[in-house]
């Protein structure tokens, strides 16, 4: 007779026992994709480091949305590459500029078949790449600090009060091209509360916002950057405003924060590195939590899965079921289109 009492291994023994007593359920739901449009090219080019990511034309994004909302994704998240950069970033707020255009070219081809949600930042549209505008006599809100611009500019010593009127601007820009949501990334300490203000002002009460709540400073950004072609000047980085990875109590502090402040949901970013970060925040708010599957994280499976390394489909789904079952209520992933055809199938 045996002495085991009980047979855990009972409910996993074939496939049909293991769905009906899952834990974690995966949806097309709840993805997002995530979309780059770029001035200035006459066909989609590839992004090397991202093997199967591309950035659009204006012509070739409006028949991707179309064939991800085909296979049943429900929105995606745009980020646009100008033609020319400046210090302001003046680009990021033209009603002419890539993704207010983009935005009209989405709204008048697919209609309300997505949610389409604009990222809102400055990095892409920046000469100097930070998210915001640095300490800058006569360009910022008049502040100084010591040291020359170029020094300021390494150190990422942002003006925020400066940078909020900016995030205003393309916040405003951004909801009259269309935009369903804009997703604040740029991690200056109010910004929700300055884009809400502004949209509310300007009567965008519907129009919701997206905080980027817990964004790292992260080193699983580089591909990304290579695929808005952004690079941070004199050798710099943005470790003094987006979050330390050695800390975790903050993050939970800036998502109730941002929630406080009029978020509508808020994120985590990056996502599989920082699982118990994901959890945490699921725990402490009550609105969506979303969780950025980034660039790295992608193209580290695209890459082992080149070499013959790993199962690319195998490791997808589980990195994508283990931010699901962290806490994550919406995943963005570049993933999004091979989810959505297997979990459709």
């Amino acid at each position: 007779m045996s002495l085991v009492d009980r047979r855990l291994s009972r409910l996993r023994r074939n496939g049909l026992l293991r769905d009906l007593v899952a834990e974690t359920q995966l949806s097309v739901s709840d993805l997002i994709a995530p979309l780059f449009v770029a001035e200035g090219i006459d066909k989609p080019r590839s992004i090397p480091s991202m093997p199967g990511v591309v950035q659009h034309t204006l012509s070739s994004i409006c028949e991707e949305a179309k064939r991800l909302a085909e296979v049943g994704i429900k929105a995606v998240i745009l980020f646009g590459i100008p033609a020319k950069k400046d210090y302001r970033g003046s680009r990021a707020w033209d009603p002419n500029g890539i993704v207010q255009n983009a935005l009209n070219e989405l709204r008048s081809k697919i209609g309300d078949s997505l949610v389409v949600i604009a990222d809102l930042c400055l990095d892409e549209y920046t000469d100097h790449g930070h998210c915001g505008l640095p300490y800058e006599s006569g360009i910022s809100s008049g502040k100084k600090s010591s040291g020359g611009s170029v020094e300021r500019v390494a150190r990422g010593l942002i003006d925020s009060d400066a940078t909020l009127d900016i995030y205003a601007l393309i916040a405003k820009s951004q909801a009259r091209a269309g935009a369903d949501m804009v997703a604040p990334s740029g991690m200056m300490d109010g910004q929700v509360a300055a884009i809400r203000r502004a949209l509310d002002f300007e009567g965008f009460t519907d129009t919701g916002i997206l905080a980027y709540s817990a964004k790292y400073a992260s080193s699983l950004y580089g591909p990304f950057r290579d695929a808005v072609d952004v690079q941070i000047a004199s050798g710099g980085d943005r470790r003094s405003y987006q979050q330390d990875f050695r800390n975790a109590r903050e993050a939970c502090q800036e998502a109730i924060q941002d929630v406080k402040e009029g978020a509508d949901i808020v994120m985590v970013k990056p996502a599989v590195a920082y699982l118990d970060i994901i959890r945490q925040v699921r725990n402490s708010v009550e609105v969506p939590v979303a969780a950025y599957h980034t660039s790295a994280e992608y193209a580290m499976v695209k890459a082992a899965a080149q070499n013959g390394w790993i199962d690319e489909t195998e490791v997808m789904l589980e990195h994508t079921y283990a931010i699901k079952r962290a806490g994550a209520d919406i995943i963005i992933t570049y993933f999004a289109p091979l989810l959505a055809e297997l979990l459709g199938a």
